[in-house]
């Protein structure tokens, strides 16, 4: 026998839109999450590349338009966390005819897969990229011994 369920409007969008995400995702790939979010364009993503040394991990995030002052970083167990927020540009004069460019706050979390030592991180700014420099926790760092001869 089968069972009448009421009608739901607002069920029936968010399948949709969980839909036309998926439909989205499959063609352009992990170019489309950070569109996915919030309806804003970009919204609280920041394109960030992650890289190793042997000593070192390095986090380059872009953040243009941007002061030092401007952002935060906080390091909690093995995550690192970078907030800020995008001034908008307004005025009396404006009158927009093209605007891709995300407006408000911006949050950004990045887990690390490996021990580091948090104590000596640290972070610069220059031309809108923030740089951050966290050393390797000492008992993973590679170590080269001497070779003797006998």
């Amino acid at each position: 026998m089968a069972e009448l369920m009421r009608w739901d409007p607002i069920r029936e969008v968010r399948e949709l839109e969980r839909t036309v995400d998926r439909l989205f995702e499959s063609v352009l790939g992990p170019w489309y999450r950070p569109f996915a979010d919030g309806g804003r364009v970009g919204a609280r993503y920041v394109p960030v590349d992650v890289y190793t040394t042997d000593d070192q991990v390095v986090i380059l995030a872009a953040l243009p338009g941007l002061r030092p002052e401007d952002v935060e970083v906080t390091f909690e167990g093995n995550t690192v966390t970078i907030k800020g927020e995008f001034p908008e540009v307004s005025g009396d004069n404006i009158h927009w005819h093209l605007q891709e460019r995300y407006y408000g706050p911006f949050e950004r979390t990045i887990t690390l897969n490996m021990p580091v030592d948090w104590d000596h991180a640290e972070a610069y700014f220059e031309n809108g990229l923030l740089r951050l420099v966290i050393p390797k926790a000492e008992e993973i760092r590679p170590r080269k011994i001497k070779v003797k001869a006998k």
